[in-house]
């Protein structure tokens, strides 16, 4: 996407994806031009301030000499855990450039740039000989396919005695029509389980399953707020702007999707994996 553009593109990556539908929002070409829609977000998820420190710690406290993101963002929780044990090192692998961008920026601001590696492109083109002591893979594992298809290479990839962080998304309740008419297009019933069925499937992949927590309400809408609130500043500050119609269409159509569609229906679970 060239950076004087602002686009809802579909990320081709995942089938309806919450997080990949978001991908494209925003441009940073210009300070009239509209911010990028992650810009006022320290997660790209209903992650907390709170879960992510107590993530950190718990992750962290194993002393991974070697750390893998895959599907990372910008990184920031990789990054913390590399805060947090000085030994150890990481690779964090997105297709999105302007998120790596980010990571690397990120990672040299905290003086982390020496043990913090980021690559751009798809995941399955960089895995070769990739192995490590704890792996991330939240909101991302359409990266490497179906859950099935993700668990299994992520298996392959941890060392013995290792740790994996797993998030992926769930259905609090079977969605009705209408809701799903509200949600992304294209997205059916079919398309996620339950928790239950998100929890067995680590167990089926040879894992033994540490942690199963799940994203709050209140997590949810600092997500789906914090994802609004730059655009709707520059909104506030640029009414005559002439992509103002089209961003106001745009995060309308976004807030009728959290608010009309997946709200109280649509879960996220982190898991916590361990293997022998």
């Amino acid at each position: 996407m060239a950076v004087t553009e602002w686009s809802t593109t579909v990320r081709s990556d995942k089938k309806f994806g919450w997080l990949a539908w978001r991908g494209g929002l925003g441009s940073r070409s210009m300070t009239t031009d509209p911010p990028r829609a992650t810009s006022c977000l320290t997660f790209h998820g209903p992650l907390s301030e709170g879960r992510a420190v107590r993530l950190t710690g718990e992750l962290a406290a194993r002393t991974p000499a070697t750390v893998l993101d895959i599907g990372c963002g910008w990184g920031e929780l990789m990054l913390r855990i590399l805060a947090a044990t000085p030994n150890a090192s990481g690779i964090g692998m997105d297709i999105d450039g302007e998120d790596i961008r980010r990571a690397r920026d990120n990672a040299a601001a905290r003086g982390l740039d020496g043990r913090a590696t980021f690559v751009e492109g798809p995941a399955k083109e960089h895995l070769a000989g990739a192995n490590a002591d704890l792996i991330l893979n939240v909101g991302a594992y359409h990266a490497l396919g179906t859950i099935p298809e993700a668990l299994a290479e992520i298996r392959e990839r941890v060392n013995p005695g290792g740790r994996v962080l797993f998030g992926a998304e769930y259905w609090e309740h079977p969605p009705t029509e209408e809701e799903l008419a509200n949600m992304w297009p294209g997205i059916t019933a079919d398309d996620c389980t339950d928790l239950a069925t998100l929890a067995d499937r680590p167990i089926t992949a040879g894992f033994g399953p540490l942690r199963i927590q799940t994203a709050t309400r209140g997590e949810w809408e600092e997500f789906e707020s914090g994802y609004a609130l730059g655009l709707q500043e520059w909104l506030l500050a640029n009414p005559g702007h002439p992509k103002a119609g089209e961003i106001r269409a745009e995060l309308d159509k976004t807030r009728n999707i959290w608010l009309r569609g997946h709200r109280d229906v649509f879960g996220f679970g982190y898991l916590t994996l361990g293997v022998p």
